[in-house]
């Protein structure tokens, strides 16, 4: 057994940091500490705002002062608290992938494999390695997320006033996304748009066209036609989990190595042209930035893998 032991803090809440809720703001103060130890300071009244006693459900305002107490906890000794560390040639791989970078935002070319948050068994995912890499930034969080297996553009923001910025442009479906996807067969040219409701099971998270769904519309462009698979453009309008794998398998045309969704035949047909990752990239974003109000568009190229697979596929 080993302790993790925090200092006590004393924390000047700044117009960015004002509005959200006191358990959310400890939860980014105390980063390796569990939620029920948070809990439970917050219930005790060692945590203070404005040296008074508050609740979890207390929304911070500009103007206060947070007394941060010192924590100390155990833990096992096989389970560290800080995984990152040890997989730091992994984080330092981060520092190349990221596409731009300013006082509001931050913009990652995620790599497939990489989650975008630890959890489910992960020990670390992009954004608690890009906490490593940013040790001093008060504030870094998703504004939005993708699969571990998809790769590409990944927004993070660096204020909270970035993070409610971005996640608005987001609810209004103002942000554009545009994702390659190399799908089985030949792409029909008259289908410019899938609208087909989604439905997620929630013990093994397998998504599915289902009428009792949420409505969900994925738009397609065809960019390359190969002799048995396509490569389309595809920009989801709503964003439900696996949105895109799925509604393209509802076409008949499942994406290259997809998990859950794919067509071993098709796996087995890539491989051949040296594909063997899902064949999601998100590749351009368009959206306007929080702090300027200006559009902005950035484009991910793809990896070398996946670059590398188009040309023997254009050979072929």
């Amino acid at each position: 057994m080993s302790e993790i032991k925090t200092q006590v803090q004393f924390v000047d809440i700044d117009e960015d940091m004002a509005g959200q809720r006191i358990d959310n703001f400890l939860r980014n103060q105390l980063k390796n500490i569990p939620k029920s130890v948070i809990y439970r300071i917050l219930r005790k009244g060692e945590v203070r705002v404005n040296k008074k006693r508050v609740k979890a459900e207390y929304k911070i305002a500009a103007g206060d002062i947070v007394r941060v107490p010192p924590v100390t906890i155990s833990v096992q000794d096989d389970q560290p608290a800080a995984p990152v560390s040890t997989n730091l040639h992994k984080v330092a791989e981060l520092e190349s992938c990221i596409v731009y970078e300013d006082d509001h935002m931050l913009v990652l070319n995620k790599p497939s494999g990489t989650a975008v948050h630890g959890g489910s068994g992960l020990k670390f995912g992009a954004i608690e390695a890009l906490r490593a890499l940013r040790p001093q930034a008060r504030f870094l969080e998703l504004v939005h997320r993708i699969d571990r297996d998809t790769s590409g553009l990944l927004l993070v923001a660096k204020k909270r006033s970035a993070l409610r910025h971005l996640q608005a442009q987001f609810r209004e479906k103002t942000i554009q996304k545009y994702y390659y996807a190399l799908v089985m067969g030949k792409w029909d040219t008259k289908c410019k748009a899938v609208n087909a409701p989604l439905l997620k099971n929630d013990v093994n998270s397998i998504v599915r066209v289902n009428p009792q769904g949420k409505p969900s519309e994925t738009r397609f462009k065809i960019l390359e036609s190969f002799k048995e698979a396509t490569l389309v453009q595809a920009s989801p309008i709503t964003g439900r989990t696996h949105q895109i794998r799925v509604h393209v398998q509802y076409m008949g045309h499942p994406i290259a190595w997809d998990d859950r969704y794919g067509d071993q035949r098709f796996d087995a047909y890539t491989s051949k042209f040296g594909i063997k990752r899902l064949f999601l990239h998100a590749a351009n974003i368009k959206f306007v930035h929080p702090g300027t109000e200006k559009a902005m568009e950035l484009n991910a190229p793809l990896d070398k893998n996946l670059e590398n697979a188009l040309s023997k596929l254009r050979q072929a």
